[in-house]
């Protein structure tokens, strides 16, 4: 008798986990042409707004259906912004290449043109790929090595000032190690856990326990080696889950050793099935209010969800974007070449 009962308990988990990862799901993507750029940094300021940083010196905010967009000219240089954050009162946009120049927007003026410049940084090698706040003071921005280390800067004021951090404090790079500026998602945080992640000759997790203090370095099995390989996104459900993704952009297909989770805070790192979509992915979000059961990512490649941890994928789309960033369980915005969109998940 207790032989059947643990039979039928069994049978129901295989059914429950089957119907779970079968589970009927469509989109509907509402598109905004933005001409003249590409963008791949987006922040959700509230449930109708969302603000966005691109190429050729491009910013702006869509609120609801209207479309605001400037640009900054800066020296006679347009700038281009792959790293956007908001920390509740400011947006702030950093430019990549040299010189590197942050800005503080004020989000909530008419205006949007009303920048200052909080931050710059001239060097021949430097790139920066990502930016995010913890909370309303501190926030963190990274990017490829000037020196013997990754370049990180960070702030305790609201983001009024910024200080580089000092290679002394941080592992050493590999040669041939940087950072992909592919969607303002090589950063995580969580509480006071920051997550940086790389790629090329090197694949690996930067990790601070205290907001950049102090920072170990762990090794990954996504692909790594080549020029373009690596981990191109990171995100973390709470200070112990998490997921890498990336693959091989110039093999955008390749499945094998593109995606990896972890359960311990990354310290280790497990494959995801390497025969099973997706391939490249250059942003990959946890889905909020789902206690880290569902996931989605996106490439140049599609639209991808997942609703086991990560297991297991579905395409949900053809549609090819850089960036993804939630406004709740439901709905999310996304940006890619020349386009916005808002999304809306429809589960049944």
């Amino acid at each position: 008798m207790l032989k059947k009962f643990f039979t039928l308990v069994f049978l129901f988990l295989v059914m429950f986990q089957f119907w779970a990862q079968n589970e009927d799901i469509n989109l509907d993507l509402h598109l905004f042409g933005i001409k003249n750029t590409s963008i791949r940094a987006i922040e959700v300021v509230n449930d109708s707004t969302v603000w966005f940083a691109g190429a050729n010196g491009k910013f702006g905010r869509i609120i609801n259906s209207d479309v605001e967009m400037d640009s900054i000219i800066f020296n006679d240089i347009a700038l281009n912004f792959r790293s956007i954050a908001f920390n509740g009162k400011n947006i702030f946009i950093l430019s990549i290449e040299n010189p590197a120049v942050l800005f503080k927007i004020d989000p909530f003026k008419a205006k949007i043109n009303n920048q200052k410049i909080v931050y710059k940084e001239e060097d021949e090698k430097v790139f920066y790929d990502a930016m995010t706040f913890l909370d309303g003071q501190r926030g963190i921005a990274m990017g490829d090595p000037t020196e013997s280390c990754l370049s990180v800067i960070l702030t305790s004021d609201g983001g009024n000032s910024w200080q580089k951090v000092n290679c002394k404090n941080l592992p050493e790079i590999i040669d041939g190690e940087a950072a992909f500026a592919a969607s303002n998602s090589n950063i995580a945080v969580y509480n006071k856990h920051v997550w940086l992640v790389t790629g090329g000759k090197k694949a690996r997790v930067f990790y601070s326990k205290n907001f950049g203090k102090k920072w170990i370095v762990y090794d990954t099995p996504i692909v790594q080696g080549g020029k373009m390989t690596g981990i191109f996104s990171v995100d973390f459900y709470d200070e112990n889950n998490g997921i890498i993704m990336g693959g091989n952009w110039e093999e955008k297909s390749n499945t094998i050793a593109s995606k990896a989770l972890t359960k311990d805070g990354g310290k280790t790192w497990k494959l995801i099935d390497n025969n099973s979509i997706p391939g490249y992915i250059s942003c990959v979000k946890y889905i909020p209010e789902t206690n880290g059961k569902e996931i989605v990512a996106v490439s140049t490649e599609g639209i991808f969800y997942s609703n086991t941890e990560g297991v297991k994928w579905k395409k949900l789309s053809d549609e090819g974007f850089y960036s993804i960033n939630f406004i709740n369980k439901n709905s999310a915005w996304l940006s890619g070449h020349q386009k916005i969109a808002r999304m809306q998940l429809n589960k049944k």
